[in-house]
């Protein structure tokens, strides 16, 4: 359990933390949690995308920096026994104040959270990780290649390898092309994660002929949108669906595909789904969840995650900009204040102590009843959204709940 003292972001935290002692009970030490960006006075490094966005107003100029100051302080809590914790859950005190327990462990998002760390300078890196830098923690990580089967985690820990020009990176190639033979369903968040992998490893290896098949393969899947599944039909009720990730993750790898060598094919493509994001975007700046891979519309809006608003929609979109495509900086602003300004609930997703961003506003719907049903009609009438849920289940239910990859992907949207 990591209890947070009174100190503002503004200075140097102290962190109480209890930890498991030789005998398996709990014991207490305190250390100092690095004071924000130490090695750029305080304040984040001025990256192009953070100056361009801070010329949209004082006030997204002002959440940025305290979404990044935020992450700071919070990820050298999100470790487990030296490992990247799957999720940090919020629990209130009696007096209203909140505290942050990690738990679990996930090789995917320490890949993810190195990614953003090699951002950072390496004093930073290495005030977050107890000492470590994000290479040290690629490292250990893709030790461990052999006992992932996942491909998507495979590919994560490929492109951190490549990110960071490891000596590990022929070893994470070689388990990446093993991992991705089979002519089987592909989830398209993993297709995409492979394509991005090859991107960023063609600077320093032959990748070509995997490339160009994970290429083809990703170009192929796309309808007016992306489903969920590549080569799979799923259930017949929502096979049509895909996710909001399932359409950023391969906008963002097609653009860095036609950065790193012209390809229009795969720019177009990425421009064809961030159009068909923003159309959908809400008018409160909300980055919907669901939508149907036909038409693009939306299924189901909910949850609204907050890493879509101030990391994944950047990221991709940022990504596509720089590769040549659209300008989405409007809608992502918008999506940025919705962060800010949540309008289905008068509570804050942002918090300063303890560091830490709420994961998701949704529906109280814990049966996911709305989902299901909205799958199942847009998929015999697309379009077919069934108004009256939006009554019955009026989203506004908090997820108190931080998972350390959010904060990895903030990191990289921005400081890149």
């Amino acid at each position: 359990m990591i209890i947070y003292s009174a100190t503002g972001l503004g200075g140097c935290n102290q962190v109480e933390r209890e930890t498991p002692g030789d005998d398996g009970s709990l014991r207490h030490s305190r250390r100092a949690v690095a004071a924000d960006f130490p090695d750029s006075g305080g304040v984040p490094p001025r990256t192009r995308r953070l100056i361009l966005a801070g010329k949209q107003g004082p006030e997204i100029a002002g959440l940025l920096h305290r979404l990044l100051r935020l992450s700071v302080h919070a990820l050298p809590q999100a470790q487990v026994h030296g490992e990247v914790a799957f999720t940090m859950s919020g629990m209130q005190k009696p007096g209203g104040s909140w505290q942050l327990r990690s738990s679990g462990v996930s090789p995917r998002y320490g890949a993810i959270t190195a990614l953003g760390l090699l951002r950072l300078p390496e004093h930073d890196q290495r005030d977050i990780l107890a000492g470590d830098t994000g290479r040290d923690l690629i490292g250990r990580l893709t030790k461990r290649l052999d006992e992932e089967s996942n491909r998507g985690d495979v590919a994560l820990l490929c492109w951190a390898a490549a990110e960071a020009e490891h000596s590990e990176l022929p070893h994470a190639l070689q388990r990446l092309a093993d991992v991705d033979r089979s002519d089987g369903p592909v989830d398209t968040v993993a297709a995409a994660w492979v394509v991005a992998a090859l991107v960023a490893a063609r600077r320093h290896a032959d990748v070509e002929e995997h490339l160009a098949a994970a290429r083809d393969r990703l170009l192929a899947a796309r309808n007016v949108v992306y489903p969920h599944v590549i080569g799979g039909t799923g259930p017949w009720y929502r096979s049509h669906v895909g996710s909001f990730a399932d359409q950023v993750y391969p906008i963002q790898s097609l653009a860095r595909l036609h950065s790193s060598a012209d390809d229009p094919a795969a720019l177009a493509t990425a421009d064809a789904v961030a159009a068909a994001i923003c159309r959908a975007q809400g008018d409160s700046g909300q980055w919907w969840w669901h939508y149907d891979a036909r038409n693009g519309e939306v299924v189901e809006g909910y949850p609204v995650y907050s890493v879509h608003q101030h990391a994944m929609a950047p990221m991709a979109l940022l990504d596509l900009a720089d590769a040549g495509g659209q300008n989405c900086l409007d809608a992502i602003c918008r999506g940025l204040l919705w962060l800010a300004r949540p309008t289905e609930t008068s509570e804050d997703l942002v918090l300063d102590e303890p560091p830490v961003i709420w994961r998701k506003v949704a529906r109280g719907d814990r049966r996911k009843v709305v989902r299901g049903l909205r799958a199942a009609s847009t998929r015999l009438r697309p379009g077919m959204c069934l108004p009256p849920l939006d009554r019955v289940f009026r989203p506004g239910w908090v997820d108190h709940e931080c998972r350390p990859y959010e904060l990895g992907w903030l990191l990289l949207a921005w400081l890149t």
